[in-house]
């Protein structure tokens, strides 16, 4: 493949597939759970968190989204973490809010239904992830 309209013939590297790396779908997970939180917040959605808890989460999730690449082992463990809590967070708001009768198109159950769900499938590629890893390291 080359450059178009350059004339040189410069190639662009092609990509390789790392087997079992889905830090790209938890990049996506964790940057639209920033906005959603953010905009959450400043709709006047009852959050479990403070005003400057959900600013701070949504610069935790951004920069760990950033810094999310397949040759830093580490960074996948803090986004298990991040998501576990994220999904324990917002999943048992949820279901408490349900539970208490919060009509289901209520703005403030909607944000937190979707950041417990955005939560959970960033959990379950950040766990595939972790797996490949252990399995590429075991052959």
């Amino acid at each position: 493949m080359t450059f178009e309209g350059n004339g040189e013939g410069e190639s662009i590297p092609r990509a390789h597939r790392i087997p079992h790396y889905h830090g790209d779908n938890v990049r996506v997970l964790f940057v639209v759970s920033a906005v959603v939180l953010i905009i959450a917040q400043s709709t006047g959605a009852e959050l479990p968190l403070t005003t400057t808890g959900a600013v701070a989460a949504a610069v935790l999730l951004v920069v760990t989204a950033g810094i999310t690449n397949p040759a830093v082992h580490w960074i996948h463990w803090l986004n298990a973490l991040i998501a576990v809590y994220g999904t324990l967070l917002f999943g048992t708001t949820a279901v408490e809010h349900y539970r208490s009768g919060v009509s289901i198109f209520d703005t403030s159950f909607a944000y937190i239904e979707a950041l417990a769900l955005l939560s959970l499938i960033a959990l379950y590629f950040t766990t595939r992830t972790i797996r490949g890893f252990h399995m590429r390291s075991l052959f």
